[in-house]
């Protein structure tokens, strides 16, 4: 993971401290969380720590299960129809290096969500497993994927399809940003009227899970 700046290191811990808070005061455990958030116990300890800032898909799942408004944290863009690439925002998680674009936007019935993803090089994101599925289209630079174990490298115009419940994470080996078209059915900006996580699978167990603190 790159180094962060101060600023960024001071975002992180906001925000650590914000879901340590949330999380004590519903009197869960973080392996609780990273069960079913489908992230490492030790993960949630270094975001608790701001040692680590999460990807949008694991803030997203974080703060469902934790019952927290996204909005505290992050203030993502609407997005129409249609979008044009000189007029969309671009947006990061606090305390992070990846930066996002939303380019879907959310009407009745509608599944699925989108984004650009900037992963600058040396980026890696957290290991996570999630409900849904979920597709990268490569538009610039290059990515390896592992996917349980196994590792692809994929190249400007490469894509990937996979079921999200399968532990996956990436990294920029580059030396330039890498630029990916993300799709998934994964509510990443907030606007499904039904929760990410069931809160009963609070209890539940998950096969992505590290040692680390438990408190």
């Amino acid at each position: 993971m790159l180094k962060k700046s101060l600023a960024e290191n001071d975002q992180a811990l906001e925000l650590g401290l914000a879901i340590r808070a949330r999380r004590k005061k519903m009197g869960l455990t973080m392996q609780a969380v990273a069960n079913a958030a489908g992230l490492s116990v030790g993960f949630i300890s270094q975001i608790e720590r701001g040692l680590s800032a999460p990807s949008l898909a694991s803030l997203a799942g974080i703060t469902e299960i934790l019952e927290m408004p996204r909005g505290s944290f992050l203030v993502q863009p609407d997005a129409g129809d249609m979008t044009r690439s000189k007029g969309r925002e671009v947006y990061s998680v606090p305390g992070a290096a990846a930066s996002y674009e939303r380019v879907s936007s959310t009407f009745t019935g509608s599944q699925l969500h989108s984004v650009v993803l900037h992963e600058p090089p040396g980026h890696r994101s957290e290991p996570i497993s999630h409900k849904g599925e979920e597709m990268f289209f490569i538009l610039e630079g290059e990515i390896t994927v592992e996917i349980e174990g196994d590792k692809e490298v994929l190249r400007k115009g490469d894509t990937i399809h996979f079921d999200s419940t399968r532990v996956h994470s990436t990294w920029n080996h580059g030396i330039v940003t890498a630029s990916i078209l993300w799709c998934g059915t994964m509510d990443v900006f907030g606007d499904a009227p039904s929760p990410i996580h069931k809160i009963s699978s609070l209890g539940g167990g998950n096969n992505n899970k590290s040692k680390g603190e438990n408190k």
